[in-house]
């Protein structure tokens, strides 16, 4: 089984003030404990590529797309350090680079899934992408990079069922907004409700699962859920590749909510995921990161989760 995972310095050059828990240290938090628990050496290490501004423009306005790119030349030239897109997040001058190689890092890992080259991916980037809608950045997040990819994976490959799978720890209101009307992506989530972006609680079209969970739930509530909800949606969607926003933030270390999941709990989730690819997507999966904000916590859970997806367990 070959599994790869994407980055690229540009990510962590992309930043938004010593106070923010969006920061470069979560992707050398991931590195350290890649190198500790030995797994690195298994992994095809490859480079995020700069995605297309027009892959961005399948699931994002031209306007948002803009927004992102002149504000942060504007900073290049200005020397002013950020731009305040909105209350917690913002840009720096090297904001639309690392934008562009995080949906980068999703659009090569699909295109190498689907060519056969890999069996599945994880890209290892930031800023994170769902919270991203159609006409805006929000919530630490600028481009959507799940819903570029599984848009890519529609539009360029001809695929005709995909899944998205959300299990950070805030409602994918991004991802839910682009494929709200789109039944060709199933998108099944739990989230911590109520909590930002308070969202994700009202009535939906079939082919969007959301599950609303309560503060304090532990990982056997959410194994009850995906149980119950997840898998028989998914089995009667029959998804040709299925794509992961991979939030660590609803790890019980992890200050930015309140629940109560552990490594076991996401390596769980992670081998009946794993299930559904093989049943019926030949195994293609790509997962990207999304939350995580205990910086040792997130590594230990992103070992667990990619140890499952290299059959390293």
């Amino acid at each position: 089984m070959t599994t790869a995972i994407y980055t690229h310095a540009d990510c962590q050059r992309h930043e938004m003030g010593d106070w923010h828990p969006e920061t470069p240290a979560r992707l050398e938090a991931i590195e350290d404990q890649l190198i500790l628990s030995r797994i690195d050496q298994f992994l095809d290490r490859r480079e995020a590529p700069l995605a297309d501004p027009a892959d961005l423009e399948r699931v994002h306005t031209a306007a948002a797309v803009d927004y992102v790119r002149e504000h942060s030349h504007a900073l290049s030239l200005s020397g002013e350090p950020y731009h305040s897109v909105d209350g917690d997040t913002l840009l720096n001058k090297h904001s639309w680079k690392a934008a562009l190689r995080a949906a980068g890092a999703a659009v090569a890992a699909t295109d190498a899934v689907l060519a056969g080259e890999l069996d599945n991916a994880f890209c290892a980037v930031r800023p994170p992408g769902h919270h991203a809608t159609p006409g805006k950045a929000m919530g630490f997040c600028l481009f959507n990079n799940v819903a570029v990819a599984a848009r890519h994976a529609i539009d360029v490959h001809g695929l005709e069922r995909v899944a998205v799978i959300d299990f950070d720890v805030h409602h994918g209101n991004g991802t839910e907004d682009i494929f709200a009307h789109d039944p060709r992506v199933l998108m099944v989530s739990f989230f911590q409700h109520p909590f930002y972006p308070f969202s994700g609680d009202g009535p939906t079209e079939s082919h969007i699962v959301n599950v609303p969970v309560p503060a304090y739930s532990d990982g056997s509530a959410v194994r009850q859920l995906v149980t119950e909800k997840w898998l028989p949606a998914l089995h009667a969607h029959q998804p040709q590749m299925i794509f992961i926003s991979a939030g660590f933030d609803a790890h019980r270390e992890d200050d930015m909510g309140q629940m109560g999941l552990v490594e076991a709990d996401y390596a769980w989730m992670t081998r009946q995921i794993m299930k559904i690819a093989d049943q019926y997507a030949k195994g293609r999966i790509v997962s990207c990161l999304e939350g995580g904000y205990n910086l040792s916590a997130l590594g230990r859970s992103v070992v667990a989760h990619l140890k499952v997806l290299a059959d390293l367990e």
